[in-house]
């Protein structure tokens, strides 16, 4: 029987152990079509626009620091109109940094939105036609309720995925690297090595826990799955519960599940605190020690004040990208985990398959004929 179309190679998963590399590569197909370009030049379009946001980032606190600097200096009479300039320069020029940052961010998740939809969208579809290749043993064994919640955190789960993935992690490095080249460069290596120790500190807290967090999600999955299927099921059942009057034990087993979930959502929400609570500390006390440094710096005339300012700033900034990388790692992990169950659906043999150069059925006469007809059973 022929296919309409040539459908992208079906990603697969280790369901024990899924790998966001190995997830990544396979749903690149999904991200740059070979049939679409217009989708690919999005893709670069908007990672261009995303570099440009980073450095006008990067840039913003030196014009910071030069107004600070010339509001400091601005006393002598000579250089009063100077004095006076160039402040509202710098001042202009901090405001239209932040606003370039701004429209550059909208302008690529506007650019990256028909992409990541699309991957969206091809994956569902080959899911959704996987599943009508089974075989009804298949869907006898499996609860409708459960497959379709597994289709839903699945695609969201893809997208996920794919927008933080290209649009965030990489760039996000990349400012780092340059925030580091910049404070050796202006404050020596000292501010460089608490920096470096800090951000360390951060990201293994924010992994460890949030791997301990995988975990509770998966309970909570598992238990919405159930409560799920069993509410649809009982639904669909509607006439067999009423002939034999199990509206009391159908109300148990949903209740069942449902306080499984109940469980899970309260540890949820318990860890997201202690997350949360121990990257700010991590974060706010490699910046005290930094500020110290600095206060210093500037009391030994080594430092000016727009210094302490522009690392300050700095500091600020980067722990916007910090706690949106704790955020984006607790996404991708919560990603995969939704996303597991539906590659196991993609990994489901069909039991009955065409061969490779099998032809459209051709029916030439109304004529109907056995050959070599069996029959078997399972005992």
């Amino acid at each position: 029987m022929s296919s309409h179309g040539e459908a992208p190679k079906r990603p697969t998963v280790d369901a024990e152990e899924a790998n966001l590399g190995r997830t990544v590569a396979n749903l690149w197909q999904y991200m740059w079509p070979k049939d679409r370009p217009d989708l690919k030049l999005r893709v670069i379009l908007a990672i261009g626009a995303l570099l440009v946001s980073k450095v006008a980032t990067t840039l913003v606190p030196f014009a910071y620091k030069g107004v600070i600097d010339a509001l400091d200096g601005a006393t002598p009479d000579n250089t009063l109109v100077m004095g006076i300039a160039i402040p509202i320069v710098l001042v202009i020029a901090y405001g239209l940094g932040n606003v370039i940052d701004a429209g550059f961010q909208q302008l690529r998740d506007v650019l990256f939105a028909s992409v990541g939809q699309h991957a969206v969208r091809k994956l569902a579809l080959q899911t959704f036609e996987h599943l009508h290749r089974l075989s009804l043993r298949f869907h006898l064994a499996r609860r409708t309720g459960g497959l379709s919640r597994v289709i839903e955190r699945g695609t969201k789960g893809i997208e996920t995925i794919v927008r933080f993935t290209m649009l965030n992690i990489a760039p996000t490095i990349v400012e780092f690297i340059i925030t580091a080249v910049i404070f050796v460069w202006m404050f020596g290596v000292s501010y460089l090595g608490v920096l470096v120790v800090m951000i360390w500190g951060y990201l293994y807290f924010t992994i460890k826990a949030s791997n301990w967090r995988i975990a509770i999600r998966r309970d909570m999955n598992n238990s919405d799955t159930d409560a799920n299927s069993k509410a649809i099921d009982s639904l669909l059942n509607y006439e067999t519960v009423k002939y034999f009057a199990n509206e009391k034990m159908e109300a148990e087993r949903y209740d069942a599940s449902m306080a499984g979930y109940e469980r899970s959502a309260i540890r949820i929400w318990t860890s997201l605190g202690f997350l949360n609570f121990g990257q700010a500390v991590i974060f706010y006390a490699g910046f005290l020690i930094i500020s110290i440094m600095a206060v210093m710096g500037v009391m030994n005339r080594t430092l000016t004040l727009g210094d302490f300012v522009l690392l300050n700033t700095f500091l600020m900034q980067i722990y916007r990208p910090l706690n949106f990388i704790g955020f984006v790692y607790r996404e991708l992990r919560q990603g995969l985990t939704d996303i597991e169950e539906m590659f196991k659906l993609l990994d489901q043999k069909p039991e009955v398959e065409d061969k490779p150069e099998a032809k459209p059925l051709a029916i030439s006469g109304p004529v109907i004929r056995f050959e070599d007809v069996t029959f078997h059973y399972d005992p």
